[in-house]
């Protein structure tokens, strides 16, 4: 254990303790998972770059949905596969406040996309004549940078306030990568105000986000209803479903880790969440989009025509 003073230099990311065969399976099984979700995202980007009928301000939103999916498992994933093989699990001090900065500035941004994304969904079906307004692209443009700023204060008032923490004697965190729970738990300082900081942060991303996704989509529920035909409703309605099924997966893990407190005192249940939403949810998104999203799939049609053709 190295100090500075009083302070540590480093932190011991103690992962997931099992035995070296099962620590073997589980760094193959996560690299599995991390190669499906850099494929996945960034043909997802690269599907709706390529492809113009697919730029419009749903899949703008949707190409930054994936970068971000691939930058917060991009700073997790590395490290954790690393300590699976290695019996090396230190991280350095800066190099914790560094993994958990972007991670959380990629996770906060996140969710304020997704609230973003249900904004459009609204604009789209609710005010069609004026959407093209309401969607230029500067506006998509500011939504997408607006979304960006509240996640970076939100990672900045995280980061600042947990590694404004004094960290004297234990130095092992009982997860797989420097989080705020695990951080906490392991300080030797009073964390009162940083655990109400979080729960209060949390619970303003969550209500604030939530609130403009639960009105944005009761209004598309009333004007989707307002359709004659059960063909048009239908057909309306397929637009937001797999956005819904991301923000219920989004949120559901998010809300279990941060907004409430068992989350600090539970470090396993805490690891299997954020398993979830740090691997599962960035692997699952652009498959939900491409599988249950009929234009990505012509899209995707349309480009391995081509690119046969040109053989």
């Amino acid at each position: 254990m190295i100090y500075l003073g009083t302070e540590l230099t480093e932190f011991i990311l103690l992962g997931f303790r099992t035995s070296p065969d099962v620590q073997i399976f589980l760094f193959l099984f996560f690299l599995l998972i991390y190669m499906v979700i850099v494929v996945g995202n960034i043909s997802m980007i690269i599907v709706i770059k390529i492809d113009s009928r697919l730029h419009t301000p749903m899949y703008f939103f949707l190409r930054n949905l994936s970068y971000l999916d691939l930058c917060y498992s991009t700073v997790i994933a590395p490290k954790t596969l690393a300590t699976f093989l290695s019996t090396d699990k230190k991280i350095s001090y800066n190099g914790c406040a560094t993994q958990f900065f972007f991670f959380a500035l990629c996770v906060g941004t996140e969710g304020f996309l997704l609230a973003v994304m249900a904004y459009d969904r609204f604009s789209a079906i609710c005010s069609p004549f004026l959407y093209t307004v309401h969607m230029s692209q500067q506006a998509c443009i500011r939504l997408v940078f607006g979304s960006y700023i509240c996640g970076g204060i939100n990672s900045m008032v995280q980061t600042g306030f947990t590694f404004s923490l004094r960290f004297c004697g234990e130095n092992r965190l009982d997860h797989f990568f420097c989080d705020v729970p695990a951080l906490i738990k392991i300080s030797c300082a009073d964390t009162s105000v940083n655990e109400i900081v979080l729960y209060i942060l949390s619970a303003l991303i969550i209500i604030t986000t939530t609130t403009v996704i639960v009105v944005s989509y009761a209004y598309i529920l009333s004007t989707v209803l307002k359709i004659p035909s059960t063909h048009g409703r239908g057909k309306t309605f397929s637009t937001c479903s797999s956005h819904i099924t991301v923000v219920s997966l989004f949120y559901g893990t998010v809300f279990f880790m941060y907004a409430q407190p068992g989350a600090i005192s539970s470090p396993q249940k805490s690891k299997i969440i954020a398993v979830f939403y740090t691997f599962i949810i960035p692997m699952l998104n652009p498959l939900i989009y491409s599988l249950r999203n009929r234009e990505v799939k012509h899209a995707v049609k349309r480009i391995l025509l081509r690119k046969l053709s040109f053989h």
